[in-house]
Order: structure tokens, then C-alpha cells, then sequence
């Protein structure tokens, strides 16, 4: 009871993508073999659901509140005495704050910080200008909510801040590549993870790429999210990494499909390791239950001369 007292109290980080690989890893243990808990995770993704649906709309008359008093306030501040300003610069910012002593410079201060604005744009370096929209965008503090590839081969993305933001960029683009792999662990929206999973399955030969699709495969709830970032694996079936992962899919996965297609790359080619092939024979002797899967392993192993059980 202490250990699903503790569980609980951290399935909502665990939605959110905050707790360590370490306390992931265990948590996720936990509900294999606790029923209760899976149940209380069940109701954590609804919750959290339901409050993704709602949208708070303030109400006319609290917009107004809110609005005379913001004109208190100004009236307030405008009668707090000032020292007199000689220079340009001070007359141009009691102009632009609606001070008093510059009610005849507000016209030329507002287009002073007009041209000044433009000269500037036209001044910056076009890799200050391209990165502009991600000022102040800290991955896993804006949540995304929808990627789509465009035409000209960038990436679009909508993120959930205070109000939602789009940005754009090249899968090239670090920032682009930042959130499209907080996307793809995303808890709450399988379609957004397949469709960011189909996209970085065009960059899958980077290792933080390859990384992500292999969290995928191994812990994604939703059986078409892990297909997706399957295929993506294929052509890295050799690396020890993906086939320690292939390996997992093979013993623990639910979905029939998977596990052929993982057996299938874990077998491809000419020659098959030892590790493989005890599998395989490790899943003929606990009595594999998925009858399509069991003939996949027979076959093979008869294919290589294995023996069907292990000694």
C-alpha cells in the first residue's frame, strides 16, 4: 500500500513528462503488476483530458473591473511628482509612458520608436530575424499541440502557451528538433505523437532521433504510435541499441504485429546471434500464447537448426 500511495501521488508528473528515467522506469514497473494503479492512471489521462477540453473565458463585466481599475492605477501614477528630464532620451520615454511633461512630444516619440524599430530589422543579421520567434520559448514549458509538414519543406508547429503561438523552421533547426521530441512523448494526444513520429522518422539517423523512437516503441500506450516509430527503426536494426529494444517489443509487447515485425529484423540476414535466438527459445518454452507469433519462432529456429527449447 505504501509503494501505489507513492505511485499515485506522482502519476500526474509522470503525464506530464517530469519525473526522471530512473523513477519512470519504476513507476511503470509498479503498474505492470498493480491493477488498482493502472486503474488510478486511467483516471489521471481522463482528468487531464477534461481539463484539456475546458477554456476559461472571463466574463464581460470582470474585463471591465479589470480595465477601470488598470485606469486607477495609471491616474495614480501620473499624480506621483517627478524630477524635471533636460535630455531627448527622458522627454521620449515620459512621452511613450503618458507622463505629463511630455504631452506635446507623444506624436514624435511614438514615430521616433517607429523608425527606430524598422532601422533595426532592417539592421539585424537574418539568423537573429529567423530565430526571433523562439525568443523565450522554453521546451516543455509550451506544450504542442499540433505539427504538420509544410510544402516548402519546414515544419509547422502550434504550441499552447497563455494563447497558442506558431513557429516554423527546418527539421534542421535545433529549436524545430527540441520540440518535435518533447511532442513525440506528449501523454495525452496519441495523434500528435504519430504524426511527430512520422516526421522524425525522416531524421532517424540521429542518435537523439533514434533515441526517441526507441522510447516509443518500448513505452508508447498506443499501438499505432509504436508501429510508426518501428518503421522508423528499420533500417537501424543492427544497432545494438534498437535491437536491444526489438528484443523488449519481442517479449513484452501485446500487439501480435510488432512482435513478427520484430522478430523479422531481429533474424534478417544470413547470420543470427545467440542472444536472439535464446529468445526465441525462451518464448517457445514459457509457452508463447499468441498463436501467430509461436510459429514465427518455430520457424525460425527450425530455419537455423536451433532446437525449440533451451538448455
Amino acid at each position: 500500500m505504501k509503494d501505489c500511495k507513492a505511485v499515485r501521488e506522482q502519476l500526474a508528473l509522470l503525464l506530464y513528462g517530469e519525473l526522471s528515467f530512473d523513477e519512470e522506469e519504476r513507476i511503470e514497473s509498479h503498474l505492470d503488476a498493480c491493477v488498482d494503479c493502472r486503474a488510478a492512471l486511467k483516471r489521471e489521462k481522463e482528468l487531464h483530458a477534461a481539463f484539456d477540453q475546458y477554456e476559461a473565458t472571463p466574463s464581460p463585466s470582470l474585463l471591465r473591473d479589470c480595465r477601470e481599475d488598470l485606469a486607477i492605477r495609471l491616474m495614480e501614477e501620473a499624480a506621483v511628482p517627478r524630477p524635471a528630464h533636460d535630455g531627448w532620451w527622458d522627454r521620449l520615454i515620459d512621452a511613450l509612458t503618458w507622463r505629463p511633461t511630455g504631452a506635446l512630444m507623444r506624436p514624435v516619440g511614438a514615430l521616433t520608436l517607429m523608425a527606430i524599430g524598422f532601422g533595426a530589422a532592417r539592421m539585424l543579421p537574418a539568423s537573429l530575424s529567423a530565430n526571433a520567434q523562439f525568443a523565450g520559448l522554453v521546451p516543455g514549458a509550451a506544450r504542442v499541440r499540433y505539427v504538420e509538414p509544410a510544402s516548402d519543406g519546414k515544419i509547422q508547429i502550434v504550441l499552447d502557451e497563455t494563447r497558442q503561438r506558431i513557429v516554423s523552421g527546418r527539421l534542421d533547426d535545433q529549436q524545430i528538433k527540441t520540440l518535435l521530441l518533447t511532442a513525440a512523448k506528449d501523454p495525452s494526444d496519441p495523434g500528435l505523437r504519430a504524426e511527430t513520429v512520422d516526421i522524425l522518422n525522416t531524421r532517424a539517423q540521429s542518435a537523439d532521433v533514434r533515441d526517441a523512437l526507441i522510447y516509443s516503441v518500448q513505452r508508447d500506450q498506443n499501438a499505432g504510435v509504436r508501429m510508426k516509430a518501428l518503421d522508423g527503426l528499420k533500417p537501424y536494426a543492427q544497432e545494438p541499441e534498437v535491437r536491444a529494444a526489438l528484443t523488449q517489443v519481442l517479449l513484452k509487447d501485446s500487439n501480435p504485429g510488432l512482435r513478427t515485425q520484430a522478430i523479422d529484423l531481429l533474424t534478417k540476414g544470413s547470420s543470427v546471434d545467440r542472444q536472439v535466438i535464446g529468445t526465441l527459445q525462451e518464448l517457445m518454452l514459457r509457452g508463447e500464447q499468441q498463436g501467430y507469433v509461436r510459429e514465427r519462432c518455430r520457424r525460425v529456429l527450425e530455419a537455423m537448426n536451433a532446437s525449440l527449447e533451451t538448455y
